[in-house]
């Protein structure tokens, strides 16, 4: 079983990490430009997050669907199936990457001074980056296939080479030609749609070998989307969350802002590392549901619940650890670096809760238990509306205890009531429903 586990996570892990990989690597090079530049892109990056971060269901709902036909030995059907989420994921790419690219200036606003340096880096990385949208998309269904057939190397490998390439890119993009924060946007769509194409050349193989067609199927796209959908209300409540604790960092002061997107970017890089295991726990669950094995599933969520609990301290104490010389990879902005050991200390001692939360996620998730995920999303946000409104009526608090007031908010009032609501569900076996769920 460990070894079973490990075959999947570690794969999945180098595949998670390299969208925030991605967004680490704007960071520390955009950081470099200026503390108004960084805050910038800390706003741009959190509007694109947020669009493409709402249609993670394209991967999380494609895994399990496609890893209960693999368990009753229904290949062709399993591929068929991911095939229909591909068609999805460039259909609201598309839709997507227009929306943004018409009403930058609108959603900057929100944040920023449209007229500010910090506006108009935002507003030059938004625009650029939307057309990486589909792309970006199309990875989401494209790996959620494949990690259903029970192969996380693929996409790995394939990750890896995406986040070299970006590298490369950026660094000639942004200093040897001098393009700044429009540079770090361009290498990234290019790498990002160079991903997008080497996932589907992979899957056109697999298509090949079990005779499943390209042929669009209106009625499996429809199925795509109608069984995301209570998925794409969880993550709307995520994205929710997130976006009011950048409104709180950036009515507090351009250094809380950017110290926010430092730390927020270490964050979704932890929280990608936890989810690796949540993936290999969707593949495992969702083949053994398809299989209709009751104890193999309940013996999967007791082992990658423990690593789970393991991951988080070992995660906390290496970030209690660079606490105070973490910030220096990002910004040499003086004002930025004072505030963020203290805030460091705090999302290291959080780590441990975040981790077991999303390893229930992932049990969730595996099972198709997505209507009650989008309801418990509803439940959660109410409960960090509280902490919210105490953020924004603190406004007059010292950079430094106001962005570790806003990370303990959003990491820790929010994800007690996530585990919660997604702790008492596991428990209660509900979401265990067998064979072919349509």
């Amino acid at each position: 079983m460990n070894r079973e586990i490990l075959r999947l996570t570690l794969p999945a892990l180098g595949t998670l990490v390299a969208e925030p990989l991605f967004r680490i690597l704007d960071t520390a090079m955009v950081g470099h430009l200026g503390a108004d530049i960084l805050a910038g892109l800390g706003v741009g990056s959190t509007i694109l997050t947020t669009a493409v971060a709402l249609m993670i269901f394209l991967a999380y709902a494609t895994t399990p669907a496609v890893a209960r036909y693999v368990g009753a030995g229904r290949m062709g059907e399993a591929i068929q199936a991911g095939i229909s989420g591909i068609y999805l994921a460039a259909l609201i790419g598309v839709l997507i990457a227009l929306l943004l690219a018409l009403i930058p200036g609108l959603l900057v606003g929100f944040f920023l001074d449209g007229q500010s340096l910090a506006g108009r880096s935002a507003h030059t990385y938004l625009i650029i980056s939307s057309a990486g949208v589909p792309a970006i998309l199309i990875t989401f269904a494209a790996s959620g296939l494949v990690r259903g057939l029970q192969d996380t190397l693929t996409p790995l490998l394939i990750s890896g080479a995406g986040f070299a390439c970006n590298a490369v890119l950026n660094a000639i993009f942004i200093y040897g030609l001098g393009w700044g924060i429009a540079g770090s946007a361009t290498g990234t769509v290019i790498a990002e749609w160079g991903m997008a194409a080497a996932l589907v050349w992979h899957i056109n193989k697999k298509a090949r070998a079990t005779r499943a067609s390209w042929r669009p199927s209106l009625r499996g796209i429809k199925a795509s989307g109608i069984g995301g959908s209570w998925l794409l209300l969880r993550t709307l409540t995520l994205r929710v969350c997130t976006v009011l604790a950048v409104v709180a960092a950036t009515q507090h002061s351009t250094q809380a802002a950017a110290g926010f997107q430092i730390i927020n970017s270490v964050f979704m890089l932890l929280a990608f590392i936890f989810d690796s295991l949540a993936i290999a726990c969707q593949a495992l669950i969702g083949k053994t549901l398809g299989a209709s094995d009751k104890v193999l599933t309940q013996k999967i969520v007791r082992r990658v619940a423990l690593w789970g609990v393991y991951s988080g301290i070992i995660a906390g104490v290496l970030v209690a650890l660079g606490a105070n010389f973490l910030g220096a990879i990002f910004t040499a902005d003086q004002a930025v670096l004072v505030i963020l050991p203290q805030a460091f200390i705090t999302l290291a001692i959080l780590q441990p809760l975040c981790a077991i939360v999303f390893i229930y996620d992932g049990v969730l998730i595996g099972a198709g238990d997505n209507k009650y995920l989008g309801l418990a999303g509803i439940f959660n946000l109410c409960c960090y509306s509280p902490a919210f409104a105490l953020l924004v009526y603190n406004l007059q608090l010292d950079a430094g205890y106001y962005l570790s007031f806003n990370i303990l908010a959003i990491m820790g009032v929010y994800m007690v009531s996530r585990l919660a609501t997604l702790g008492l569900r596991v428990r209660s076996e509900k979401w265990l429903k067998f064979g072919i769920v349509r």
